[in-house]
């Protein structure tokens, strides 16, 4: 295999933790690794609900953790959530320094959505749905005219060398379905930036791209997988029969939108509370069970914003106009979807995984802050706060590195997952490994998986897919307990005492072969 050395940070991935990621390591030269143009298909520019801080004056970032950690149903790490909350404020002051163009009132200030159980309004918003793709664009603007940044666009990042203590590279194929042999990049250290694993499911709010892959690859190097088994499900995905689905954010409800059936009752007030602005997990059960009760869930903003959701929230507005829906007039029809992995490879409070030379930053990581069930708007924020503490790490770790361009070969790529073989796999992360779990669909699901990874053993996407299903498979089996998104018919009760959960891939494929259904 044809290796590359550079004295460059490599970082995988083009969503926001990797583009702030870049940016904040600036001017220390840094090789970033797209498999599609800025942009394109980072899970980030979809995000439509906003950044969650503590910027109103009776708000607090003492308030903010309070409700991180009430939200991560026991299992929210006190000092990662301590930590987050109190540097929000200064990461969107950086993003608005960016070039971000938050709303903001007449006076100045920012104008703040409240959304599913959060005490205060505390959601910096752009456009009412487009904050990920407005921040996106401003870190993609900023990063272009950075010139210690070199971005290769088009190239997949497919594997890591690893001796299974350190990672010293990052094996790369082109994204396009041509060619054969990969090329070894190795560099002054390695940032996995690449997102989550919503892809996996047949039912989903994520790009395409999207689908445990960089987890996988980091699982297959070595290193420690924690939460595997907490994956949210949005309640409010738009059912329009859409791979993904569109999302209807949240904001709506924090708007006043109801949810309501196909009977046009309201069916929240008797599940909890707080309503339609429940925690995620409990919307997406009850969005769920109407589902397959045959009662049609709907959102309805008829008269909670009429003829504003036209204009106010133009990323909904646009989905529901490509499927015919005119939620002016008519309530919008919603499923509970694969939004949000929680789990993915354990990190420390500097984003450093458990292999040296590897950090890890983003959905892809899972530092302790989200918990059992992620706290709304969280996720571009714990992006944000451990991009930033990872490139303040590597700094430190990694030298000053040099300024050489990376000049690629023409690379070819390798083996492409067979289509019907992802399609089976996804089916069987929905049905077995979704909003409802039980022993037998879990034990059903993991042999599944071990048959599709052995139809195509030489295609390292694929692997990297299956890896990752396999972790979430294996540590739902051995959570025996419901306790937030993770939700298990057979054992509904939440267990008194709260553990995170810590997996390698070798002992979930152990599990795999040998489904006991351990207690944890």
């Amino acid at each position: 295999m044809e290796e590359i050395t550079t004295g460059r940070i490599i970082i995988v991935g083009a969503g926001l933790g990797a583009l702030y990621a870049a940016l904040c390591l600036a001017p220390r030269p840094v090789l970033l690794i797209s498999p599609d143009p800025l942009g394109s298909g980072a899970s980030s520019a979809w995000a439509q609900g906003g950044v969650a801080a503590a910027m109103a004056q009776a708000d607090s970032p003492e308030a903010h953790a309070l409700d991180t950690i009430k939200a991560g149903a026991g299992t929210v790490e006190p000092r990662v959530a301590a930590t987050v909350t109190d540097e929000a404020r200064a990461h969107i002051l950086a993003l608005t320094d960016f070039g971000t163009a938050f709303d903001r009132s007449a006076d100045g200030g920012y104008v703040l959505s409240r959304e599913a159980a959060h005490s205060f309004a505390r959601v910096v918003r752009v456009q009412g749905d487009q904050a990920g793709a407005e921040i996106m664009r401003a870190l993609i603007e900023k990063l272009r005219g950075t010139p210690s940044i070199q971005v290769v666009e088009g190239v997949l990042a497919r594997g890591l060398d690893s001796d299974g203590t350190k990672v010293t590279g990052v094996e790369v194929e082109l994204s396009r379905p041509e060619g054969s042999a990969p090329v070894m990049l190795r560099g002054a250290g390695v940032l996995l930036a690449g997102g989550g694993s919503g892809g996996l499911y047949a039912l989903t709010t994520n790009p395409a791209r999207i689908r445990g892959e960089v987890i996988g690859m980091a699982a297959g190097a070595g290193a420690l997988i924690a939460d595997a088994e907490f994956v949210q499900f949005h309640p409010t995905a738009i059912d329009c029969g859409e791979d993904p689905a569109p999302l209807a954010t949240e904001a709506l409800r924090g708007a006043g939108a109801h949810l309501i059936n196909r009977e046009g009752a309201r069916f929240m007030e008797e599940v909890h509370p707080l309503a339609e602005l429940a925690p995620r997990d409990i919307v997406a059960r009850a969005i769920f069970a109407q589902t397959q009760a045959g009662l049609r869930p709907m959102l309805d903003t008829r008269k909670a914003l009429g003829a504003a959701v036209l204009t106010d929230y133009p990323a909904v507005a646009a989905a529901c106009a490509r499927n015919g829906i005119d939620p002016v007039s008519q309530p919008i029809p919603v499923a509970a979807a694969a939004h949000y992995h929680m789990g993915g490879v354990a990190t420390d409070a500097h984003g450093r995984s458990s292999l040296a030379g590897l950090w890890v930053c983003g959905e892809a990581a899972s530092t302790g802050l989200h918990g059992a069930n992620r706290l709304a708007s969280n996720g571009l924020l714990e992006a944000l706060v451990f991009a930033r503490r990872a490139a303040q790490d590597m700094l430190e770790e990694c030298g000053a590195g040099g300024s050489d361009t990376v000049a690629l070969p023409d690379l070819p790529t390798g083996e492409t997952p067979d289509a019907a073989l992802v399609t089976e796999l996804r089916q069987t992360m929905t049905r077995d490994v979704g909003v409802l779990r039980d022993a037998t669909g879990l034990r059903r699901a993991l042999a599944t998986i071990a048959q599709i990874e052995a139809a195509q053993p030489d295609c390292a996407q694929l692997q990297n897919m299956t890896a990752t299903a396999t972790l979430i498979a294996a540590a739902a089996l051995a959570r025996r307990e419901s306790r937030g998104a993770h939700c298990r018919t057979d054992y509904p009760e939440t267990r008194p005492e709260a553990a995170r959960s810590f997996m390698t891939l070798a002992e979930a494929r152990v599990r795999r072969s040998n489904p006991e259904d351990a207690p944890r």
